[in-house]
């Protein structure tokens, strides 16, 4: 399976420089809120927050649009996107974006963009 990790013993600065990738790429513009990797403060530690790929956005798309690829990287169907927004709801981990002036919902595809732009070498692309 392939997706998106946190390094072990790495420490984030939250720079955001992960997040302006993933919402330029997506977006063509900064804006944390269509990103799909965000950046949390919990317990006084700072890290970023990526999708681990548990399907639970595809267990919520009524229109099958949201399916796992040979990789194990659960991907969104553009044509088949209802724009419904039950993945969003769905995500424990609050990483689905649905913007309001898009069609369909986008998620974490384990495309490394984020993890080519961070300075600090937090993020890296694993195979499970």
């Amino acid at each position: 399976m392939k997706k998106l990790a946190v390094k072990k013993g790495s420490q984030c600065m939250a720079c955001l420089e992960c997040v302006r990738a993933c919402s330029n790429a997506y977006y063509k513009e900064f804006d944390p809120g269509k990103s799909c990797i965000q950046v949390v403060e919990r317990k006084g530690v700072v890290k970023p927050m990526a999708c681990p790929q548990c399907g639970k956005c595809a267990e919520a798309c009524e229109a099958g649009a949201i399916t796992q690829n040979a990789k194990g990287v659960y991907m969104v169907n553009k044509k088949l996107c209802t724009g419904c927004g039950k993945c969003v709801e769905a995500c424990p981990f609050g990483l689905m974006v649905k913007a309001e002036e898009k069609e369909n919902a986008s998620k974490c595809i384990a495309c490394g963009l984020c993890a080519k732009a961070c300075p600090m070498d937090v993020l890296e692309i694993v195979e499970k």
